[in-house]
């Protein structure tokens, strides 16, 4: 796999048991780029370590006065300076190959993983430990997946350059070849403990990356409560313990890089003793001597990926844990579907709550718990949090559909929808019936006002559809994301739509406008719509009030508000000194009223009295 052939058209199915097995996965899925870096560090790194024993020749040749093999040797210096550079140019490709290639790998399971789970997988993993594995995480992995191949070159290279002394010189190359372990293995007895800081670090970080994110996010409500100073308290102190425990994991890397300089150099100081010592005694060379004194000087290059692969997987195992541990999450339903990829038409039926949402017809469901009516939509759309009877479609189980035609059929508009940044072109350019335009669907959510907001906010802008759009929307008001986003969703014109208060931050006038938009360009279609809004309840074909995960009552905005006290409480805002005012009047004449008021129409004095006596003096 090359990076001009990403993305991968099927990235596999990863092992995610734990976080070691799924590192396991990667690199067996990745034998030929490993491979390829393999051989180019062999390449790299044994001509790297054939520099010493070719300077020990030319020493040797001078001392003996030899022309011949002076320039035999100078030969092999320009083919090592030429092998070096060339494996070096092809490992660094091949390693940054398998580095992107293994990202990409995760990054593209991961987004699978997103698009099967839906919102399910928000509320089971908290969205910034997502986005925490999908960017810092999926680095630290592919970093250890590219570092596999280059410590085994090194390694391998290590052991050769030891056997070779050994055939070479015996006398110094025991030294060496006892020495190598020690030097390899050295800092093997801390790694555990440095590991351990280093999670507890990013355990920390992590708590104060979420409390930064929650203070920031509420920092209005905080400042209106006068609550920012208590939380930023809270950030100061775990921000300290983030670096107190960053500088107790730097003291302990600090202490093995120490470890990995002091070994070797006592290695050295053993080999160059014990050379000295044989050379006066006339049993080892001049040549030979700088040959073995230079053989483990250049051996700390290869030695120095010993320290690497040990970091590398310290801080991968823990990234790969978290990676496993989103990968692991699975469906409450399976998304193959039995059933053929035909989008079925019909009535929508709910049988765990008895919710019918007639084909064609505005449908509004009163729910006085929202988390109840978000799990209920969710259900609507195929997308249930737990297992249970499907939701039906035209009598079709959504379940046994796959799950892209489920989706097709069915689009859920969250109540909190997400705008991605780009020109609002590209906001709007998704997989769409074609039946409802642009143009249409803005007018229906009222987006002139937000239309007119995105070209003064843009620079050398006419046309509104030209405009850019901030990352989340973050430059327009909590109003103007929803109607652009409700915009979204008529173009889409799935066959059914479902809306969880799609106008809860506007204004009541908007909302009435927009009730009629909706219903005009939906006409036709079935749609239901979650909302306690009187507004919208009073132009729906049909209104149903759920209570404790059942349906209560089916009728008319009004019918329901005369006959129905649960419904009035949700919809009124009804309290019961209210409710015990109502019961001592006629009932049905003060709800008739009631709705008048809440519809949002202007209600007229009678005529007459002081009323009376001000226009006739006018």
């Amino acid at each position: 796999m090359q990076i001009q052939d990403l993305p991968y058209s099927d990235p596999g199915v990863p092992d995610a048991r734990s976080g070691p097995r799924f590192l396991w996965w990667l690199g067996r899925n990745q034998l030929g780029g490993q491979f390829k870096a393999l051989a180019w560090g062999l390449l790299h790194f044994v001509a790297v370590s054939a520099l010493p024993f070719c300077v020990g020749f030319a020493v040797q040749a001078v001392v003996d006065r030899s022309g011949t093999r002076l320039a035999l040797t100078g030969g092999l210096l320009l083919l090592c300076g030429a092998a070096i550079a060339v494996g070096d140019t092809f490992l660094h490709r091949a390693a940054v190959t398998n580095w992107i290639t293994a990202a990409a790998r995760v990054q593209q399971l991961l987004a699978r993983k997103a698009t099967r789970l839906g919102s399910a997988l928000t509320r089971r993993v908290a969205a910034g430990e997502v986005v925490a594995v999908s960017t810092g995480d999926v680095e630290k992995i592919g970093w250890f997946v590219e570092a596999v191949s280059r410590f085994t070159a090194a390694a391998l290279t290590v052991v050769v350059v030891g056997v070779g002394l050994l055939f070479y010189q015996p006398a110094l190359g025991w030294v060496v070849a006892a020495g190598l372990p020690l030097v390899a293995l050295a800092v093997l007895p801390l790694l555990p403990r440095a590991t351990r800081r280093a999670d507890l670090q990013r355990a920390k970080a992590g708590r104060a990356t979420e409390l930064a994110s929650d203070t920031v996010a509420g920092l209005r409500v905080l400042r209106g409560i006068g609550g920012e100073d208590l939380f930023l308290d809270r950030y100061r102190r775990a921000s300290q313990e983030v670096r107190r425990a960053a500088v107790r994991s730097a003291r302990m890397w600090s202490l093995i890089a120490a470890i990995q300089v002091l070994v070797p150099g006592l290695l050295l100081i053993a080999v160059v003793w014990h050379g000295v010592h044989l050379a006066r005694q006339g049993r080892v060379t001049v040549g030979e001597l700088v040959t073995v004194y230079s053989s483990v000087m250049i051996l700390n290059y290869p030695l120095q990926h010993f320290t690497e692969i040990a970091m590398a997987y310290s801080f991968s195992r823990p990234s790969a844990q978290r990676a496993a541990q989103v990968l692991s999450l699975d469906r409450a339903t399976d998304t193959g579907g039995s059933r053929a990829d035909a989008t079925p038409h019909g009535d929508v039926y709910d049988p765990d709550t008895g919710l019918l949402a007639p084909a064609g017809r505005l449908t509004a469901v009163v729910c006085g718990d929202p988390d109840a009516a978000g799990r209920l939509a969710e259900r609507l759309g195929g997308h249930p949090a737990e297992a249970g009877p499907s939701v039906l479609l035209g009598g079709v189980p959504l379940d046994e559909l796959p799950l892209r035609t489920a989706r097709t059929a069915v689009l859920v508009q969250d109540k909190d929808p997400v705008l991605l940044s780009g020109s609002l072109r590209e906001l709007l350019d998704v997989p769409a019936s074609g039946a409802v335009r642009a143009a249409d669907a803005l007018a229906a959510a009222q987006c002139a006002d937000v239309l007119e907001a995105l070209v003064q906010g843009s620079l050398d802008v006419t046309d509104p559809l030209d405009a850019r759009i901030t990352e989340r929307g973050r430059s327009l008001s909590g109003g103007q994301r929803q109607r652009l986003a409700l915009a979204r969703s008529l173009i889409t014109d799935p066959e059914v739509l479902v809306l969880d208060e799609p106008t809860s931050a506007v204004d009541s006038h908007t909302e009435a406008r927009i009730a009629e938009g909706v219903r005009e360009v939906r006409s036709g279609r079935t749609t239901v719509l979650f909302t306690s809004s009187p507004l919208l309840l009073d132009r729906a074909d049909r209104v149903v009030l759920v209570h404790e995960g059942e349906v209560e009552a089916v009728g008319t905005h009004r019918e329901l508000l005369a006959a129905e006290p649960r419904y009035r409480a949700v919809v009124t805002r009804e309290t019961a000194g209210d409710a015990d005012f109502r019961s001592t009047g006629d009932e049905t004449a003060a709800a008739q009223d009631g709705a008048r008021g809440t519809h949002g129409q202007r209600e007229t004095a009678p005529r007459g009295g002081a009323l009376e006596e001000i226009e006739e003096s006018a």
